[in-house]
């Protein structure tokens, strides 16, 4: 009603329907962890495209690198956005230069740095600065580009423009650890960034690599708002995964895991990380095999085994784009782009006996070339019996956790009886039914698809007393038609009795 009723006449008032849209999270969001030779190494940065690899971490710059090759896999199989953490030992040092008794160092550790240099402009209690790039001219001499300019610094702390301020918040080149307090003048002069080291390759499967390896993905991630996957290209240790699956259990997200890059009789006899992978977290990973064959742009294309994770996670991406979520990310559509061949090829048998123990096995076949035929989680052994035996299903149960857990906030501090539960009874019901009709549950009707109860049986006086409000969803979840029978029989004559 209006505050106020004073005059005759009409009184208009907009009434809230209480309709809150809950929108769809993204689903293919990848986290990638590995070596490069150049990028952040204390948080995980967002790349949208190989390209926007190479400018933050060096793109295919070092054959050793695993990492680089694997996000350039999962962006030429359709995937979209990457978080990328990547990892040095202990040698790898930053460049840095002195100017005017200011010291400048590079963003990160690395040789990369020694392509750029320092140079300072004065203008008054002022200074501009610039990050040059060397780079050859047409005589092959090394011209100095300017990539980033900063202008109107200042050494004063108090000033607005204050340098160490403005360069660690804005450069993507520079960081300044601190600016000595009785520098009063500012710098001047130009110089080489120098001494960056980028220390020794950190391959998947040694000590080096794996050392603190969960702690430092959890912290990196832990800052990240969203993703739905995850992949360590070519780690394939039971000890690091396992920590790995219960953190991806924590934020939602799948593991995407590679084997050891062995043949099958090595793989079926318990030599890959699937044997020890097989706790109630293992709902939330899927296992590959065998790795890809593929050319290598730096050894002059000439093919090279790798591991699949990259290639897998760009399918998931590419089938939940054009299918959603619920489709398994496996059969003649997920075809592996560009796959020349396969380092094991298997039979029917082989495929048999590794699928019904979890593992996802990567087939060629004569028409349709190199595609993936296996979409279980690694709980999809046939004798555990899991609820979670299918990677589409527990993906979409955790599409649908995550949207109502950011679509639901609005319900906090609400008044706790009828007109919230019924509110939160239309707006879920709504977002179940908009899935219902693209397909992504069983049943005929939205009755047979899924549920929403939240009302005073769910939500009883003492939890009111507490606080609490609860919600019960459920859905019926398309399971893939892994094994298609055909029956097939001959027809009798038409007999007379």
């Amino acid at each position: 009603m209006p505050s106020q009723l004073s005059y005759p006449g009409v009184y208009v008032e907009e009434i809230p329907s209480g309709v809150r849209t809950i929108g769809g999270v993204a689903t293919s969001i990848c986290g990638f962890i590995g070596w490069a030779p150049k990028g952040s190494t204390r948080r995980a940065e967002l790349v949208l495209s190989f390209s926007d690899y190479e400018r933050k971490f060096g793109g295919l710059s070092h054959a050793k690198s695993l990492l680089s090759y694997a996000v350039y896999h999962f962006f030429l199989n359709g995937g979209q956005q990457a978080y990328v953490l990547r990892i040095v030992d202990g040698d790898a040092k930053q460049a840095s230069v002195t100017l005017g008794g200011i010291e400048f160092k590079a963003s990160s550790e690395g040789q990369w740095a020694s392509d750029y240099q320092v140079h300072v402009k004065n203008a008054g209690e002022r200074f501009g600065l610039e990050v040059q790039r060397f780079r050859a001219d047409g005589k092959d001499l090394p011209v100095a580009v300017a990539v980033e300019v900063f202008e109107g610094l200042s050494v004063n702390p108090n000033d607005a423009r204050f340098a160490q301020t403005v360069i660690n918040e804005e450069s993507s080149f520079l960081t300044l650890d601190g600016i000595p307090p009785d520098a009063t003048a500012p710098p001047t002069g130009d110089g080489q960034l120098e001494g960056g080291e980028d220390g020794a390759p950190l391959l998947p499967g040694s000590d080096e690599f794996r050392d603190g390896l969960v702690d430092k993905i959890s912290k990196a991630f832990d800052r990240v708002d969203l993703f739905n996957l995850l992949a360590v290209p070519g780690e394939a240790d039971a000890g690091v995964l396992g920590p790995l699956e219960g953190y991806c259990l924590t934020r939602r997200a799948m593991l995407v895991a590679d084997t050891l890059d062995k043949n099958f009789e090595q793989t079926i006899a318990g030599q890959g990380p699937e044997t020890g992978l097989t706790g109630d977290n293992a709902k939330n990973a899927a296992l590959y095999y065998p790795w890809v064959k593929a050319s290598d742009p730096l050894q002059e294309n000439r093919l090279r085994a790798f591991p699949p994770s990259g290639f897998v996670a760009g399918i998931m991406a590419r089938t939940d784009a054009t299918r959603g979520v619920w489709k398994a990310p496996a059969g003649i559509d997920a075809s592996i782009t560009g796959a020349m061949s396969l380092t094991e090829v298997l039979t029917d048998a082989e495929n048999g006996r590794l699928n019904i123990r979890g593992v996802n096995c990567l087939r060629r076949f004569p028409v349709y070339g190199n595609v993936v035929w296996g979409a279980r989680t690694l709980q999809g052994n046939d004798e555990l019996g899991s609820e979670w035996k299918y990677v589409p299903v527990r993906r979409t149960a955790l599409y649908i956790e995550e949207s109502l857990f950011r679509g639901l906030k609005w319900v906090v501090f609400e008044p706790n009886d009828e007109p919230l539960w019924a509110q939160i009874r239309l707006n879920v019901g709504a977002f179940l039914n908009d899935l219902f009709r693209q397909g992504a549950f069983q049943g005929r009707t939205p009755r047979e698809a899924y549920f929403v109860k939240c009302d005073k049986d769910t939500t009883i006086q003492n939890d009111i007393n507490r606080g609490i409000v609860n919600i019960h969803v459920g859905f019926a979840p398309l399971k893939p038609a892994e094994f298609v029978v055909l029956k097939l029989q001959q027809m009798a004559g038409q007999i007379q009795v």
